[in-house]
């Protein structure tokens, strides 16, 4: 039985709020499936939904994650160094972007093709663990996929505004609890992360296209 790896390159943004409401964004500009936004969302009483804007990036990624509610619906994101505006039925999201975290120049300081590959994911994963609570860069999802999560970057989100489901959701506040959608979280601080994620599957005669993230 062969292993299939797919690829996604782009950025990801965890937020929480005063609302209790955590929100991961991934914005993807090069993956298997073409490029495309999802948003996992995990509300105060711990609802999982997941976000997405075809049923094809739906169906790879709840085939990685886990939730409870699924959403396929119009999905759009613009994103600059500075800003993120992400829009769609059940959200608005708009979060500013601040400087480069200390971490972020650790990770811009090793070259990209070693920083984004599953070997160095593997090297600093026991790293980010003490480093980052409730972050891993390595481990297995559903259906026994292995993630490998490279980053190359990590910037401070500095505020966020938005509404999910008609209700506000408040001041920017930490990811506190973790979000409980696979074997990691993002990290702790509000966050945009750079990453190169790597998912290996072991192949069934399965299409790509048929199934995902990040992500």
């Amino acid at each position: 039985m062969t292993a299939r790896r797919d690829r996604f390159h782009g950025r990801i943004a965890g937020v929480g709020s005063t609302s209790g409401v955590r929100l991961v964004v991934g914005h993807w500009h090069a993956t298997p499936l073409g490029p495309f936004t999802d948003v996992m969302i995990e509300t105060a009483s711990g609802h999982r939904v997941l976000l997405a804007p075809r049923d094809d990036v739906a169906a790879y990624v709840t085939a990685t994650y886990s939730f409870d509610e699924v959403r396929v619906e119009p999905l759009s994101c613009s994103d600059t160094d500075a800003r993120w505006s992400v829009r769609s039925a059940s959200l608005s999201l708009d979060l500013t972007v601040g400087g480069r975290m200390p971490l972020g120049w650790l990770l811009r300081a090793v070259p990209p093709a070693l920083g984004a590959s599953p070997t160095w994911a593997r090297v600093v994963d026991p790293v980010a663990r003490v480093v980052l609570p409730g972050v891993r860069t390595v481990g297995t999802a559903l259906e026994g996929r292995r993630e490998f999560y490279g980053a190359t970057d990590l910037r401070r989100i500095t505020a966020s505004t938005g509404r999910f489901d008609g209700q506000e959701l408040g001041a920017l506040s930490d990811i506190d609890p973790p979000c409980r959608f696979g074997f990691s979280s993002t990290p702790r601080t509000p966050s945009v992360t750079t990453v190169v994620t790597t998912v290996v599957t072991r192949a069934r005669g399965v299409d790509t296209a048929g199934g995902r993230h990040t992500p």
